[in-house]
């Protein structure tokens, strides 16, 4: 025999049943492939449940608000899902003897996708000043060289970059 539900499990069941199908079917629809849909769509639920605010039961627009979380998680999906074939790409470049063994592989992809979240909302010349000077350890001035800017902003833009690194490792 099982317990009776809380009334705040009774609003996420309600809630879930009413809107996991239709949500599914729209990540479905979106990225094509059923179980990222799924893994979506569930992380989409945990966000809502666990997200400060208003209850479930109180959403005046449920599916747009479950759009909306979902939508974010998709982006950081695909985001995710392109700075990893971007790394595969350039393991598969090196010779087999210079190439990492996996466990460094997932622990340089997970510090790439930190970095990536970090500098996420800088506007892209800053993070391209930034991966610049970092990866490709170019100077200042070949940085503006580059880019066709100013050493000033370039070291501007820089400063920022480094400052959103270094206070978001803190998180």
């Amino acid at each position: 025999m099982s317990a009776p539900l809380s009334a705040a499990a009774h609003t996420l069941q309600t809630f879930y049943l009413q809107h996991h199908g239709w949500l599914v079917a729209r990540l479905r629809r979106k990225i094509g492939c059923p179980w990222d849909a799924a893994d979506l769509a569930q992380s989409t639920f945990l966000r809502a449940w666990t997200a400060p605010g208003q209850p479930l039961d109180q959403v005046a627009e449920p599916r747009a608000y479950l759009t909306t979380i979902a939508q974010r998680l998709l982006s950081n999906h695909l985001r995710r899902r392109q700075i990893e074939r971007a790394y595969l790409e350039a393991l598969g470049a090196l010779p087999d003897p210079v190439a990492p063994p996996p466990d460094v592989q997932l622990m340089v992809l997970e510090t790439l996708v930190a970095i990536d979240q970090l500098l996420d909302g800088l506007p892209a010349v800053a993070r391209q000043a930034f991966l610049l000077w970092r990866l490709e350890e170019l100077t200042q001035e070949e940085i503006a060289q580059q880019l066709g800017l100013s050493r000033t902003t370039v070291r501007r833009h820089l400063a920022t970059a480094a400052e959103r690194c270094y206070f978001g490792m803190g998180e």
